[in-house]
């Protein structure tokens, strides 16, 4: 299995296990103003339909790409701590450019203080799970290989 396909099956994985968790915190009435899909429609002026997509195309392709061609340069001895270290700086990057557009402002301040938590909790649990499947999806003899 290439690293290309490693990465956007690891970004499957954690893209469903986020979605899971986004589903289950708007069923519980945790944080209501805070819906990463609503947002997403919002800001492409789109049904939610096509939001999720775009939230399936991010987090497959764009992090689970991003994620492979950055992993040499993550800090972290292990594929689950540099998928943590790549969740927080998606998360950094979400917060400074994406929240921005959506109208929620600098880190999602717009919509109340708990929302960077929130969202920080999400990357990082997004994070390890991209790195945890990727690293299993590999065999460890092509990662010693490619961490030389």
């Amino acid at each position: 299995m290439t690293k290309a396909i490693r990465g956007i099956s690891a970004g499957f994985a954690a893209t469903i296990v986020l979605s899971v968790i986004m589903v289950a915190k708007s069923m519980m009435g945790l944080m209501p103003e805070l819906n990463v899909i609503e947002m997403l429609s919002a800001m492409l002026q789109s049904a939610p339909a096509l939001a999720w997509l775009a939230h399936f195309m991010i987090g497959i392709l764009a992090w689970g790409v991003g994620f492979v061609l950055l992993s040499r340069a993550l800090p972290g001895k292990t594929n689950l701590a540099k998928g943590v270290s790549f969740g927080i700086a998606a998360w950094v990057v979400m917060m400074i450019v994406v929240m921005p557009m959506t109208g929620a402002g600098y880190f999602g301040l717009n919509i109340g203080m708990r929302a960077p938590a929130m969202t920080l909790m999400l990357h990082l649990i997004y994070g390890a799970v991209l790195g945890f499947v990727y690293g299993n999806l590999g065999c460890s003899r092509c990662d010693a290989r490619a961490n030389r």
